[in-house]
């Protein structure tokens, strides 16, 4: 039996929602392990579109899926989102959706905190999406959090909330020029959130363990990209998480031995959403094609994706990173039409020649990409479901990825639904 981790190998946006929602279809148990409702995943089932923030692609497939203690939880946002889910008959019983009682909660202060220092900040912002996870996983490291656990036992919250709202105010009102927060109305409304949600809250690592001894199998998904990653993307304009491969494990209480393989979510080109360098970045008309035709925006914010070409010093840091078994590329119907391609297969920085992707940001900034250039396709890919029936340019684009990557493609998204695809090798069957 295998047990897989989805990852996004960019800055995310890759499509990771829609590989997960096909592979869900074999896998028995979904588990989402880190970020919190910054992320946004878009599926397209049967012509109808749906985005999920916090809880994992696998609940349209009817999977039991989890919440790991590596995500935070937005309560409100996690609430709408099971009524959204609901209201459009999608099974989101406490047997379906679990969230580990050791994942912390996004209080309303975090928030406030997380939009008053991108304001403070001016030019030099991150670009948050300001929804309270930075400030929330700090609390976490400092050990001020608030978890799932505290949150549904009414006198440890309350012990919890009161120890903590003093400080937060202060800082909210003294420095960050922001309004208090009321902390009884914080306290009667989260009260609330506890009762809506505590049939949900379960020893996730224990039942993980369980259904893998049981063999069933299992799929990780992640959110954002590699390069986003807290530690390994482009500091600091990151998420406040780790997001590569190896915290499945630690953000879902499952032991590495347990993984069988790493598929890596590779857009066909390359985008970012807010601020950081992006050496392949197009400013042209190629650049605004790929926008318009890709409908580069934001699920979460609705904020314009910066465009550019595949950069294999992005994807080989990823696939190093993330020890990657296999590829799944998105969205190559977008590049159809173009007369040429071209992917960057290294960086020029000043009298050098750079193929491993740097530390430090000044001298990204300064990098300029060295290209390799491909014929384009004009035919229309989308209705193909075989590798040996695309255009000969395509084939030719795909196997270019593989050997610069050394790594196998085992899936081909040609258009947003789940039909839309090709399976090279399914990474749970192998075949």
């Amino acid at each position: 039996m295998a047990n897989i981790v989805i990852v996004g190998t960019q800055w995310g946006d890759e499509g990771k929602g829609k590989i997960v929602d096909l592979l869900a279809d074999v896998a028995d148990v979904v588990v989402r392990f880190q970020g919190g409702n910054n992320a946004g995943h878009t599926m397209v089932v049967n012509g109808e579109q749906f985005i999920s923030h916090l809880v994992p692609s696998g609940i349209l497939q009817k999977k039991t899926c989890y919440i790991g203690n590596g995500v935070v939880v937005d309560p409100k946002v996690l609430i709408d989102e099971m009524e959204y889910l609901l209201c459009r008959g999608i099974d989101i019983s406490p047997e379906k959706l679990k969230i580990s009682a050791l994942a912390h909660i996004i209080m309303p202060y975090h928030c406030q905190m997380d939009v008053a220092r991108e304001s403070l900040k001016g030019k030099n912002k991150i670009g948050t999406t300001g929804r309270g996870i930075g400030p929330c996983y700090e609390d976490k490291v400092s050990r001020q959090g608030i978890r799932l656990v505290e949150l549904i036992d009414p006198e440890l919250f309350r012990e919890r909330l009161l120890a903590i709202i003093d400080e937060k105010n202060f800082y909210l009102q003294q420095y960050l020029s922001s309004s208090a927060v009321d902390f009884q109305a914080v306290l009667d409304v989260f009260s609330q959130y506890a009762e809506r949600l505590k049939p949900h809250v379960a020893n996730i690592s224990v039942e993980l363990h369980e259904a893998i001894m049981a063999g069933k199998q299992l799929l990780f998904e992640g959110a954002q990209g590699t390069h986003l990653d807290i530690d390994h993307g482009t500091y600091p304009f990151v998420t406040s998480s780790n997001t590569v491969a190896g915290n499945a494990c630690c953000g879902s209480g499952v032991g590495p031995k347990h993984i069988t393989g790493v598929m890596g979510i590779v857009k066909a080109y390359t985008t970012r959403v807010g601020q950081g360098p992006f050496p392949s970045e197009l400013f042209d008309d190629i650049g605004n094609r790929i926008q318009q035709k890709g409908a580069e925006f934001g699920a979460t914010t609705g904020r314009k994706r910066r465009c550019g070409w595949l950069d294999m010093v992005v994807l080989n840091n990823a696939v190093r990173l993330n020890g990657l078994t296999s590829l799944a590329i998105t969205k190559l119907d977008v590049l159809g039409g173009l007369d040429t391609l071209s992917i960057c297969t290294g960086y020029a920085y000043k009298d050098k020649i750079l193929k491993e992707f740097p530390a430090n940001l000044k001298m990204l900034s300064e990098c300029r990409p060295i290209y390799e250039t491909l014929p384009g396709w004009s035919e229309d890919i989308s209705n193909i479901r075989c590798r040996e029936e695309l255009p000969k340019n395509t084939r030719n684009y795909l196997s270019r990825i593989e050997e610069l990557t050394q790594t196998p493609i085992g899936i081909i998204s040609v258009g947003p639904g789940r039909d839309e695809t090709i399976v090279v090798r399914h990474p749970f069957s192998g075949a």
